[in-house]
């Protein structure tokens, strides 16, 4: 009987002290004491795993209605990506004709007030050039065909309608030139006036020396609309000093001159050296003027 008593004391100690660490736990019974050494409890908690999902926010952000990125500095680590993400966004495109010619451009927005632009224009504008020249006292008609790509940078420095363009052209423009004989049939040149009929037909090309034509310009560019808007500008460009050639067909070697009846003593080829001289000289459309006007469609 004791034994059953002392064995249910125990059972019932032991588990009262189940979640002390193994400290000895003591039982009396009348005169025996017995000790007994509790053993640890492992207790085992399983964590359910928690999913949590971050959203990075970008270190750039693109405005695909201005074409602008915010953010320089995400532009710079970020770089490929957000100058790919500006070369496919414009901000805006164009349609212009003027003195460069009939053409297009389309722009970048780098901020609220600078764009950059990349466009073409070309084109036959002799006639917006009157279509002819008068070189001391011949008069050429001029046939050109216009190849002018440029890029520049538009800026509205008042942060209005107003606007300031700068930038460079890369001119091709080929131009023709064909003269005029004066009436009597003669071509006055240096002042002295050759028979046209020996002479033969003059007629040359006009190249200016810069690969590189440096242009500024002033304008307005109001908005008629969300997306539409008009424009116009005026300014010029240094095309550079020009080079020019004169050929004849004609063959005399003593071409007449008026007033004259023993002729002049020079060959055809030696009075189109002349006229190729002067024309040469007149360096025809070194500062060419740039006027043009043209509607801009904004994304």
């Amino acid at each position: 009987m004791k034994l059953i008593k002392l064995t249910a004391i125990s059972a019932a100690v032991l588990a009262s002290t189940a979640a002390l660490a193994a400290e000895p736990v003591v039982v009396v019974d009348d005169n025996t004491a017995v000790a007994y050494e509790a053993e640890p409890v492992a207790v085992a908690y399983e964590a359910e795993p928690v999913a949590v999902a971050y959203e990075a926010e970008p270190a750039y952000a693109y405005n695909a209605d201005a074409g602008v990125v915010r953010n320089t500095t995400g532009a710079v680590v970020g770089g490929t990506k957000t100058f790919f993400q500006t070369a496919i966004n414009p901000a805006a495109v164009s349609a212009e004709v003027g003195t460069l010619g009939y053409g297009a451009n389309i722009a970048w927005g780098l901020n609220e007030n600078t764009e950059l632009q990349a466009g073409w224009a070309g084109g036959d504008v002799a006639e917006l050039f009157g279509g002819d020249i008068d070189i001391d006292d011949v008069n050429y008609d001029v046939d050109s065909d216009f190849s002018n790509p440029y890029l520049g940078v538009q800026l509205r420095p008042t942060g209005n309608w107003f606007t300031m363009g700068a930038g460079i052209i890369v001119p091709d423009n080929d131009i023709d030139v064909t003269a005029n004989p004066q009436n009597g049939g003669i071509y006055k040149i240096d002042g002295v006036e050759y028979d046209a009929n020996d002479v033969g037909s003059l007629q040359g090309t006009i190249e200016h020396r810069n690969k590189l034509a440096p242009y500024a310009t002033i304008g307005f560019r109001p908005n008629i609309t969300e997306n539409f808007g008009l424009f116009g500008e005026l300014g010029a460009a240094y095309l550079g000093k020009t080079d020019a050639t004169v050929r004849t067909n004609g063959t005399s070697n003593n071409v007449g001159v008026k007033g004259s009846n023993i002729g002049s003593g020079k060959t055809s080829a030696e009075v189109a050296a002349e006229a190729q001289r002067e024309l040469k000289s007149d360096n025809y459309l070194e500062w060419l003027p740039i006027v043009k006007v043209g509607a801009t469609y904004r994304f």
